[in-house]
This record gives C-alpha cells, structure tokens and sequence, in this order.
C-alpha cells in the first residue's frame, strides 16, 4: 500500500497550502491537540510519579524495606539472625528493634503510641529518622537514660518539649497490693523528630532497645530486626529467600506487604489519572477524521483523476492513511519534546512563576511536601507515545477508505 508515489503525495497533500484555510487550520488544531494532549499526559504523570517517590521514601525512612521477626514477639537469637541476614548479597543494613503500642500521658493529655526502642549505632543503617531530627539526636537514648525522642505532631498533641517527661503505659500489667496495674515508665524527653509523614510524626516514640525491652519484659529478646536492600524492588524476593534460609520458625515480611493498600491505592490512582488525561488526546485524534473528510470532499477531482491514470482503490486509501498519520507523527513528537522538556524542568518553573506571582501553590505550614516533585519515566513517555501514534492511526482508516470508493465518472460529472 505504501509506496514511493503514495508516500510522496500524501506528504505532499499535508505540507501544501489549501484552497479551504478552514480545512488548514482544522489540520493545525488536530497536530496541536495531539501535541498539548501528550505534554499534559506527560507532564502529570511524571507529577505523579514525583510525590508518590516522594511518599515511598518518607515511608521507607521509617519503615524497613524487610521484618524478621518471631511468632511470639521475642527473638531470643536475633545476632544470629542478623549474621544470616548479613550474609545475604542485597542486604545491605540491619538493626534490632522492639515496638509495642503503648499509651503515653502527659497531665490531662492522652495519646496512643507505638514505642520503637531502637540501637543508635544500628538505626541509621535502616532509615532516615537519625537526618531529620529536629532537636536532639540519636545518641542522647543511651542505656537506663529512660529518654525518648517524639515525633512533632505527637509531641504537640502531648503538648510537650525536650525537657519534659511524659508517661508510657504499656498493655501489659502487674499486680500489686491494691490490685492489678498496668506497666509504666516516665521518660525524659530528649529529642524531636519530623519525617514529614503524618503517620510516624503523630504516632512514633523512639526509646534504647534495651529500655524498651526491660519494660515490655523481653530479657535479652527483640521484637525482630530491620533490613535494608540495595533495591527495594527486591523486598518481596529477598524476603522468600531469607524465609527459607533461616533455620526455625520466624515472620519475614516487606514493605510491599505491610502498605500494600496504600500503594495499590497510588497505582490505580496513577492509571485512572492517565486513563482520563488519555481522552485530551483522543478528541485530538479523532479531529484528524474530520480533517481527512474535509481533504477527500476538497479532492475528490485529484483522486479521479489518479484513479483513471491507474492508482488502485488501496493506493489512494495509502495516500490518506500518510496524510493523517503525518499528523499523528508531527503532534506526537512535539508533545514528547514539550512533555520531556516541562517535566525535567517543571520544579524551576513553578519556583520561578511562584516568585513572579509572590505566591505557594503547596503552603509549607499545611501540606508535607511544599516543593512539586517530577520523576520522569521513560516507560510512561513509550507507552505514550505508542498509544497516540496508534489512535492517530486509527482515526485514519474511515476517511482514507472513504477516499478509496470515489469513482471517477461521479467525481468529474461537474468538473
């Protein structure tokens, strides 16, 4: 269908000057269409991508990229299991860890909890929280200190500071002469922490291991310990493969499967969002129908007279079919060329356009991320891409066979 002729007379039949400048400027609406289209698809898509990076990572500071831990709650052998761990060739970071949920009080103020009793060597080998403390560090948890670092939104809610002492009630309970109690400890306050996730901010208190063990009443047992991997994407494999390498009984879990909803949620987000923005280029192609009808009504002469000097019905459908997908062609690669370029630049420009306007589209004060992220990827601009050349291509097919059944006497019966 496509030969030299056809291809030469399709180009042609696109770069020429038209009679109808109606028809002309249909042309032109249906290439920028198609190109605003894909820059806007790509552009947020790439947004999208940015925050939910941005989520993942604030997550994953906090959380561990793998849990090994005992069905009781008590790992006895957790330096054995840390040394098989290590011995693995993605683990790349581990680090002991107690937690419970626990109440603390501070006077009238109330608030649930889940107490983290970390090792201050070890934790900065499993996450991010040691970067973003904002007063205090790590170190100041010291064995038998009894100090506890705070999340910020949680030391707001307690209406505390570092300095101050807050209680921790644990589930646990004892008996004592006037009846049964439950477990409690006051602790000093010495640092505050903010990763900038609502979850951990308002809901996480970091205490010694060794503390927090004494309390719960663990002995020399840990709740479990923390991996880190050289890629996350591994978490679900390496974490089978540990399961299985382990001599005993142990719970080896990932972040995929402890916030699985979450990122599942992000991801169907993600396809509807694209699905919906999908449609901008959709009516774009199909105005490439009503140019094409447009272009065969204004030729029909043209393809009668072809159509006497020998061209087959499918070289004049040819003809039509390179016209319209020029279009295609053109609008496409303008909006991967404007899409790549807004989204590898878009946190400059909103910067800069923030600056002219004396505006912040994401206030510091309420939102967690105040910036716009973009993390463009080229898996999305390829998909893209294919999709739109091929509903361009598409919308060719009605005009260019219509174009096809001309019969050249009705055609040059008024000519």
């Amino acid at each position: 269908m496509f030969k030299p002729l056809e291809i030469y007379i399709g180009l042609r039949y696109f770069g020429a000057k038209r009679r109808n400048h109606f028809i002309s400027f249909i042309s032109l609406t249906s290439t920028l269409g198609i190109m605003l289209g894909i820059v806007a698809l790509i552009t947020v898509l790439s947004v999208m991508n940015g925050f939910h990076k941005e989520i993942r990572e604030r997550i994953l500071g906090m959380a561990s990229h793998a849990t090994v831990s005992a069905y009781n709650g008590n790992l006895q052998d957790w330096r054995e299991a840390m040394r098989l761990a290590d011995q693995h060739q993605h683990v790349i970071g581990e680090a002991p860890f107690v937690e419970a949920q626990t109440m603390l009080v501070n006077g009238r103020r109330v608030s649930g909890a889940m107490l983290r009793g970390i090792m201050p060597d070890y934790e900065p080998r499993v996450s991010d929280v040691g970067e973003n403390m904002v007063k205090g560090h790590l170190d100041d948890l010291e064995q038998g200190s009894y100090r506890i670092i705070l999340g910020r939104e949680l030391a707001n809610t307690l209406g505390v500071g570092v300095g101050d002492k807050v209680t921790v009630v644990t589930p646990q309970v004892r008996v004592t002469p006037i009846g049964t109690m439950p477990r409690l400890k006051r602790f000093k306050i010495s640092g505050i922490f903010e990763v900038g996730m609502g979850e951990y901010d308002r809901s996480v208190a970091l205490v010694n291991i060794r503390d927090a063990a004494k309390l719960l009443q663990l002995g020399g047992g840990v709740t479990g310990i923390r991996l880190k991997l050289d890629d996350l994407y591994l978490a679900p494999k390496v974490s089978r493969e540990l399961a299985n390498q382990f001599p005993g009984i142990y719970r080896v879990s990932d972040w995929t499967n402890e916030h699985r909803n979450f990122f599942s949620a992000l991801q169907t987000e993600k396809r509807m969002m694209g699905l919906i923005l999908f449609l901008i280029v959709a009516v774009a192609a199909f105005n490439i129908v009503s140019t094409l009808v447009m272009v065969v009504t204004d030729k029909q002469s043209d393809i009668a007279i072809l159509r006497t000097l020998g061209a087959s019905p499918a070289s004049i459908m040819g003809i039509f079919i390179i016209q319209g997908a020029t279009i295609g062609l053109v609008g496409t690669l303008l909006g991967i060329a404007g899409g790549i370029a807004l989204s590898l630049n878009l946190e400059q420009i909103v910067k800069w356009v923030e600056q002219q306007l004396g505006i912040s589209f994401l206030d510091p004060s309420i939102y967690y991320i105040s910036s716009l992220p973009s993390d463009l990827q080229w898996n999305d601009v390829f998909m893209i891409s294919i999709s739109a050349f091929l509903i361009t291509l598409l919308a060719t097919l009605y005009p260019a066979w219509k174009a096809s059944r001309i019969q050249p006497a009705e055609a040059l019966r008024y000519e």
